[in-house]
């Protein structure tokens, strides 16, 4: 079984990577392999609506890194999304990417496990991670908890390395994942699937 990490910082090797190579090293430990994919530092657009991923599979724009990640998400089993806390909000190039993914790949990543983790300097980190939580509940996706929210502290991956009980926090989370895509394997090994979906009933408010 493999999870994808998502590193929505613009810093490859910043305090958001720190979080989330702590995660990926306990995964590593419990047997998980694991991907970790930076979104990179460029602007990344937002989603037009223009419904051609309707039409041809993936999104549109293809000069940034949703339609690799798209791609990466049908060999995985779980996924965790990090991002940077800006103005108590995750990291805008972030969002832009998980609106184009979920828009364009939802199906790729439909009843997988999913979590998302923080850092912040200070305030903000539970407004961010209710924010990236949401695309996992639109989606049917079983969402990983930790014993406290999935959040780090710190201004510098050394401050970061210092935030014992953030650390904790994230090894916590990577333990639970495992186990819940072990349980998952094992349900399927005795012929138990996802749930079928009903056809979307699509009901707007103003007729």
């Amino acid at each position: 079984m493999k999870v994808l990490l998502i590193n929505g910082s613009p810093h490859v090797k910043g305090c958001t990577a720190t979080a989330l190579e702590e995660v990926a090293h306990t995964l590593n430990k419990c047997g998980i392999d694991t991907k970790t994919s930076w979104i990179g530092a460029r602007p990344i657009s937002g989603c037009v609506a223009c419904n051609q991923c309707r039409t041809t599979g993936q999104c549109v724009f293809n000069n940034d890194m949703v339609n690799i990640v798209a791609a990466e998400a049908s060999e995985c089993d779980g996924f965790v999304f990090g991002s940077p806390v800006y103005y108590a909000s995750p990291n805008g190039t972030l969002l832009s990417f998980m609106d184009r993914l979920f828009y364009s790949a939802a199906e790729k990543l439909e009843f997988k496990p999913a979590a998302c983790i923080v850092s912040c300097r200070r305030g903000g980190a539970t407004a961010s991670f209710d924010v990236i939580n949401k695309y996992f509940s639109i989606n049917n996706m079983p969402i990983v908890t930790s014993q406290y929210w999935n959040q780090v502290h710190g201004n510098t991956p050394d401050e970061v390395r210092q935030d014992a009980e953030g650390l904790q926090t994230m090894r916590t989370l990577a333990r639970n994942m495992a186990w819940m895509l072990n349980c998952i394997e094992a349900g399927k090994a005795q012929g138990l699937n996802h749930p079928e979906l009903e056809p979307w009933q699509n009901t707007n408010f103003i007729r």
